[in-house]
């Protein structure tokens, strides 16, 4: 027999009470639409706002399943009236399951998580976790992204314009994770008549940023969460993206598509066989000993794409070195550790070094890295639209440091004592690509190794588990990660179960389906004999 729940809504659930009932008082989808238009109190919520109005609410199918779902799309207002509000949207199943998850956005956000969404390294063949029955809910943490970066999907994550108003910057920050959950949370309570039994959080890159920031910030709001090469101390890698971009901006130092392909081909040759197989995959980075020297062009010039001139080698040097900050930052950081482009990342594409050297200000097609840089010091760190980004050195900021070091405290998430979110019996699931061009998988491992050596290492092996994955890159890669994290998450919340011999898929075209063990870091797979594209062919191993 279903339960009816009657409730009071007062800027929030006030009471209800539970009376038996054989069906529902409204089909589903009138119900849907009765949310269109109700509004929430800014005391519902517990960041200051100026409340939250679903702004529409539609009675929908999910894309390539037989579920339907309740589409609620809103806005929180901001306290600042020249802030832009947080918009969401809310996927509520017919099927639900009971439980919630939060999806996280990516780069600087700025386009609203569809409730249709899917966690970082999707598995294949497994319908999105709307269509299982999860609540969904994203947002856009507080702005949209504009022209022309808002014409092609590929580079909304790229405007940093809204980093010029405070609230919108608290926001990105963080803060729009509160705002979004607590909202989303009511009006799903209201929805179904009771609140979610689990609730999961998922996100990559910025998104395995918030994923951090809500177990270290609201570790009472979440069971389970998932994070995916997570930008974790984003202030200090936009320190470290503007060396790089000032770098690759030195006369001659650019290295084309062309000779991106050399370098990248180059190390795959010289260490793809260290894990035993041939197979495109560096699997041990740091046992890879190849030096961008050994395609040196005579006598250092550039000579064309068969080889780098002194000037290239000493760019991808410094993305491959650390940085050092010679001032103090609020966060604490000192630096940030350099990437793997000398022993499995890609640069090549488009979260990677583009097509043409770094100007300022930015243009499309530029690296990645270097149009983030460029919003962020102009917008973020001077605010003056006007300043060349390129003046700016990161690691003896001068003038700028103190800016640097309040946005440090605001985007840095590290703190490493999770023992509130550990103690309620929450668990993390943490993966990283070791080819990754964007975000340094150095820079995981030393968060991670931080919390265990805080936490000591019984205790954070009874609520983590770490995974760094050979092959795949930031989003994709020569291995396109697909397994089903939140399956193995579900399963450890709920049945205690900790993932045990996890196994990876691979979702590029060419390698469809072939597998890997997914090795607890720092194991790594070395081949054993056998199939080179199963995962049984090899064994996890920390030699």
């Amino acid at each position: 027999m279903r339960m009816l729940w009657i409730c009071a809504l007062a800027g929030g659930l006030a009471g209800c009470a539970q009376l038996p009932s054989r069906t529902p008082v409204k089909p589903e989808g009138e119900a849907c639409e009765a949310l269109k238009g109700r509004q929430l109190a800014a005391s519902a919520i517990a960041l200051p706002t100026r409340g939250a109005v679903v702004d529409g609410a539609a009675w929908l199918p999910v894309p390539g399943s037989t579920v339907e779902y309740c589409r609620v799309q809103g806005r929180i207002d901001p306290v600042d009236p020249d802030a832009p509000p947080i918009r969401f949207e809310l996927g509520l199943p017919s099927n639900w399951n009971g439980k919630s998850l939060h999806l996280g956005g990516g780069g600087y956000n700025g386009t609203v998580v569809a409730a249709t969404g899917n966690v970082p390294a999707p598995p294949l063949n497994v319908p999105v976790p709307l269509a299982r029955g999860y609540a969904t809910f994203g947002s856009d943490s507080g702005h949209e992204a504009a022209p022309p970066y808002s014409d092609d999907p590929a580079t909304r994550s790229l405007d940093g314009r809204f980093l010029q108003n405070d609230e919108a910057l608290h926001n990105f920050a963080g803060d729009a994770l509160k705002k979004t959950h607590d909202v989303a949370t009511q009006l799903l309570t209201t929805y179904y008549g009771r609140a979610p039994v689990q609730r999961y959080f998922a996100g990559g890159s910025t998104g395995g940023r918030e994923a951090f920031a809500v177990v270290q910030r609201w570790p009472d709001d979440y069971d389970g969460v998932i994070s995916a090469y997570p930008a974790w101390n984003a202030a200090t890698l936009d320190l470290a993206f503007g060396r790089i971009a000032r770098a690759l901006a030195q006369p001659g130092a650019y290295l084309d598509p062309a000779k991106q392909t050399l370098l990248y081909q180059a190390q795959i040759a010289a260490c793809d066989a260290n894990d035993g197989a041939r197979d495109g995959l560096i699997s041990r980075p740091d046992a890879c000993r190849f030096t961008a020297k050994s395609l040196r062009c005579a006598k250092g010039r550039d000579l064309g794409d068969h080889c780098l001139s002194d000037a290239q080698i000493a760019a991808v040097s410094t993305m491959a070195t650390p940085m050092r900050l010679h001032y103090p930052v609020a966060s604490g950081e000192t630096g940030y550790p350099g990437f793997n482009v000398l022993s499995g990342a890609d640069l090549r594409g488009f979260l990677g070094w583009g097509s043409q050297a770094p100007t300022s200000p930015a243009q499309l097609g530029q690296p990645y890295l270097s149009q983030f840089w460029d919003h962020w010091v102009r917008f973020g760190v001077t605010r003056d639209p006007a300043f060349d980004s390129r003046k700016l050195d990161p690691e003896r900021a001068g003038p700028e440091a103190g800016r640097i070091s309040v946005l440090t405290a605001l985007q840095d998430v590290n703190r490493t004592d999770l023992g509130r979110f550990a103690g309620r019996g929450g668990k993390l699931i943490v993966l990283h690509g070791a080819a990754d061009a964007l975000v340094s998988t150095r820079a995981t491992i030393d968060y991670m190794e931080r919390v265990r050596a805080g936490m000591g290492s019984a205790a954070t092996d009874a609520f983590t588990r770490f995974y760094v994955i050979p092959g795949y890159g930031h989003v994709n890669g020569a291995f396109k990660a697909s397994w089903d994290s939140l399956a193995a998450l579900d399963r450890w919340v709920v049945d205690g179960v900790a993932p045990g011999a996890e196994v990876v898929a691979d979702a590029n075209a060419g390698t469809l389906g072939r597998t890997r063990p997914l090795c607890r870091y720092p194991a790594w797979p070395r081949y054993r004999s056998g199939d080179v594209n199963v995962a049984a062919s090899f064994e996890c191993v920390k030699d």
